[in-house]
């Protein structure tokens, strides 16, 4: 038994980086973690993550937060890294020119930052580089490719090719799929009257962009909202309602978070033991 742990051991690559750190990444990282992975994640001075209940992002704007009994913190560099994966704590390191990976050298690097393209990721960047939902192509910028679209291929892992196109369309819940978004109404500072958890009715003005109004489209239980003060513009997502109310947790990662992560798992094992 202790032979075979140590050739595991030997055989993968212990530190994954995750560039992103919004809800997908974060189901992502939660699952790698749990696995036994050290996870490094990195994201923007002022991400805009609207699941914020239910992402290691938070960490950016309040020093820490922790999903699912995992524990992530805002690192200010190596030496606080290297303390924090000792304690099991994920680090956040706003580096948003994902500069330290070539300190790092990490064995795994997971694209996780959902921009529906590729921001600068190259496969030469680590020994296995996955690329999550549309925009990579496996065999090409990446090694592998997650899909992120619902439906039968959800996590699927992709090792030539694409993911799905976008649909700009979220899943549908409770008979209701664009009416759970909030988006900006005009370009502006983002200003919340609720707190992400409460309650909200069909019409009720639940932000503020600037001066002009952002209205629920349904009634349902605040899912996600963007953090307070930012800057955004005309047609961004700033919000999510969901239809069911208090049945659901905005704390828990979602069941497409863990297919992702699953996925990503999937693939690290491949490369590791089908050599």
């Amino acid at each position: 038994m202790s032979r075979g742990g140590s050739i595991i051991k030997t055989l993968i690559p212990r530190m994954v980086v995750i560039k992103g750190a919004g809800d997908l990444a974060t189901g992502t990282a939660h699952r790698l973690w749990q696995a036994g992975f050290d996870v490094v994640m990195l994201e923007l001075p002022r991400p805009l993550v609207v699941r914020r209940a239910a992402s290691f992002a938070t960490a950016v704007y309040d020093g820490s937060i922790q999903v699912e009994g995992v524990t992530a913190v805002k690192c200010a560099g190596m030496d606080q890294l290297e303390d924090l994966l000792a304690r099991r704590i994920v680090p956040v390191l706003v580096d948003p020119g994902a500069r330290i990976i070539k300190r790092l050298r990490p064995g795994v690097l997971v694209d996780g930052i959902m921009a529906k393209r590729n921001t600068g990721t190259a496969i030469t960047d680590a020994p296995l580089v996955i690329g999550l939902g549309p925009g990579f192509t496996a065999g090409g910028d990446v090694h592998a490719v997650i899909e992120t679209n619902r439906g039968p291929n959800l996590g699927r892992v992709i090792y030539h090719g694409t993911a799905e196109p976008d649909t700009a369309v979220p899943g549908e819940v409770g008979g209701f799929a664009a009416e759970r978004l909030l988006r900006a109404p005009a370009d502006g500072i983002f200003r919340p009257l609720y707190k992400i958890g409460d309650q909200v009715e069909q019409g009720e003005v639940v932000a503020y962009v600037g001066e002009v109004p952002v209205k629920a489209a349904i009634s349902g239980l605040l899912r996600g909202l963007l953090y307070p003060g930012l800057t955004v513009t005309a047609g961004l997502k700033v919000g999510d309602i969901d239809p069911r109310g208090a049945a659901i947790d905005p704390q828990a990662i979602s069941d497409k978070a863990r297919a992702v992560g699953g996925g990503v798992l999937e693939a690290i094992m491949h490369r590791y033991f089908n050599r």
